[in-house]
Order: C-alpha cells, then sequence, then structure tokens
C-alpha cells in the first residue's frame, strides 16, 4: 500500500477532516443559497436552483472516438442515478424536477468531453444495477462505490474518495471510531450499499469479541431515516459523509459522531463511474475523467459544492476495492 493511501485511511478511521464542512446559512427549501466550505478556511455559496449556470469543458475529438460506436451514433450518454434526495450529491432543485448535484455535473463534464447529450434517469437503488445489466443505462453516477464483489459484473472508473460518517441527534451519541462503539446500537443503513457490508461486518466483529452485535435497521428513505432518528427510535444512520455533513448543518439537529473509509480500515474507498463489464465504455469514461481533472473544471465542479477534499488526483479503471470481508 502506498504511503499515500495509508495517511488517507488513518486519517478517514479516526475522524477525518470532513470532506464537507457546512454552515446552515439558510434553508435549502426556501430557495436561497447554503454556504459550504469548500477547503479548510474558505466557503462558497451552492445554487440549489433550476438555473444551474454548470461548468462545462470541451469536446476532446480523440477521447470521443474511443466511444463504442453505437453510444456515438445515437448521440446521447444515458446516467443512471439514484430517485433518492441526496443533497449535495444527487438531488432536486428548488422547482423539484432538475436534478441537480456534484455527481450530475462531474457526469455533464464527462458527456462534454466525449461530445454526447447527456440524459439523466432516476431509479431506485437496487434499479441503477438492473439497468446497467440490461444494457437500458450505458454508466450509473450515483455515490457508487468500488468493490471486490461488484467488479465481477461492473467496469469502474474512479473520479472522488468515498468517506461513510455516522450520524446522530446532537449531544446523543460519543463518538464513533469502531465496532466497539456500536455495539447493542440501532443503527440504519440503506439496503445493497457498502455501509450495509461494513455495518454487518462491524456487528460480526463484535460478537465474536463477546459484546452485543449491531440491530441493524433499513428504511425506504432519507426522510423515514432522520424521522426514525429525531423520535430516538434508532441511535445512529451511517451514510455518505457529504450527505450527513449537509444535513447535519442545514437542520442544526443532528452531528457526524464520526467517519471511515468506504472501503474499511486498510483502504481509502473510492466512488467511480459505473458500467457494465466489457461494455468497452470504461476507458473513455476515465480518459475523460483524466481530462477534466488535468484541465481543472473537475476541482472547479468539487469547490461549488464543498466537496474538494474528496478529490482525486486520477481516475484509476478498476482499482481494489471494498474487500468482501472488511473492517
Amino acid at each position: 500500500m502506498s504511503t499515500s493511501i495509508t495517511r488517507r485511511t488513518t486519517a478517514a478511521a479516526l475522524g477525518l477532516a470532513t470532506a464537507l464542512v457546512l454552515t446552515a446559512c439558510s434553508n435549502p427549501s426556501d430557495g436561497g443559497p447554503t454556504e459550504v466550505a469548500a477547503t479548510s478556511g474558505s466557503t462558497t455559496k451552492i445554487n440549489i436552483s433550476p438555473g444551474q449556470e454548470r461548468i462545462t469543458t470541451d469536446k476532446v475529438g480523440a477521447i470521443a472516438a474511443e466511444v463504442p460506436e453505437g453510444i456515438r451514433k445515437r448521440g446521447t450518454l444515458e446516467l443512471v442515478s439514484s430517485s433518492g434526495s441526496a443533497a449535495p450529491l444527487t438531488f432536486f432543485a428548488t422547482d423539484n424536477k432538475t436534478v441537480i448535484g456534484v455527481e450530475p455535473d462531474i457526469a455533464y463534464l464527462v458527456a462534454d468531453v466525449l461530445g454526447l447529450e447527456l440524459h439523466i434517469n432516476t431509479v431506485s437503488w437496487e434499479n441503477i444495477f438492473v439497468g446497467l445489466d440490461s444494457a437500458k443505462y450505458d454508466v450509473g453516477f450515483s455515490n457508487i462505490t468500488v468493490t471486490e464483489e461488484r467488479k465481477e459484473k461492473y467496469d469502474f472508473a474512479t473520479y472522488r474518495e468515498d468517506n461513510l460518517a455516522f450520524e446522530a441527534e446532537k449531544g446523543s451519541s460519543p463518538k464513533v471510531t469502531g465496532p466497539e462503539h456500536v455495539a447493542g446500537k440501532t443503527v440504519a443503513v440503506s439496503s445493497g450499499t457498502n455501509q450495509e457490508k461494513l455495518l454487518i461486518e462491524w456487528s460480526k466483529e463484535n460478537k465474536k469479541a463477546g459484546r452485543e452485535p449491531v440491530d441493524i435497521k433499513y428504511y425506504q428513505n432519507d426522510s423515514d431515516t432522520y424521522l426514525a432518528l429525531q423520535s430516538g427510535r434508532i441511535d445512529l444512520y451511517l451514510g455518505p459523509n457529504p450527505t450527513a455533513a449537509y444535513h447535519a448543518a442545514t437542520t442544526g439537529r443532528t452531528e457526524v459522531v464520526g467517519t471511515h473509509s468506504g472501503a474499511g480500515a486498510t483502504l481509502q474507498g473510492l466512488i467511480a463511474a459505473t458500467t457494465k463489464k466489457n461494455s468497452g465504455l470504461v476507458k473513455p469514461l476515465a480518459d475523460a475523467l483524466n481530462h477534466v481533472i488535468d484541465n481543472g473544471t473537475y476541482a472547479r465542479v468539487l469547490k461549488r459544492w464543498g466537496l474538494s477534499d474528496e478529490a482525486v488526483t486520477k481516475s484509476e479503471i478498476n482499482p481494489p476495492g471494498l474487500p468482501r470481508t472488511n473492517r
């Protein structure tokens, strides 16, 4: 493992500097801007209106030519994303129909480089993979973590670090830095996610050590989860760090009490554009991502959403992912 990966993973495991530090300057529901910290000591206001004025870039002919012929002839890139509202990753603008967030913004940059028109399709989480399997959709941009299990069926082009967060009602929970801190706790998590896998492994670890297992709960959407958290029916919610930090700051009712790499204690988790295995699309996706990383538009998008701390320096194809068994 490289020294840089070790440093990043240690930071994540011990409570890494929050990738998204926000101050609740306004309520997103009222259409006003929300101020977020793009990097330590600096802030930016995000635009949650339908008029996004997205960052754009030019087509690169050599990269566009790598796109499979069927997609090139069609002229569109069919993107699939989760329909659940998860600011600042993917969510609806104040008109409740325009899809906005860091995920679509990065996807728009990729489509620009490839010379394709981006079509965003929103579905339930599990149907992302059903749609990729059937080739109904070309690529998933939906905070999808690279895992060893998923690599059997999908190809990945990475574009962001993956960090998870435990969220609790303010003042209700001590810090969470390891399995022992969730022993006997009731914790909500989304089904089929890498955070579910991590929580199941931690519960097994607790049982092996003679501690109480985790009481894992599943809810259909974030609103139900947060209602359960507010009412005390659950102690914690484990989800993506950006969404947890965003929710904590914009509501003022909750707080992040612990962070962890999405790939476990020994590997930095990575988020990636996801395609059906051997579809021929992963290389042009990675090349497009590396182009926007190099030309600076990628960094501008991350800064726009307060996620500069989750930047990667290179898009990798199918790197080591979340192990089948991890802590």
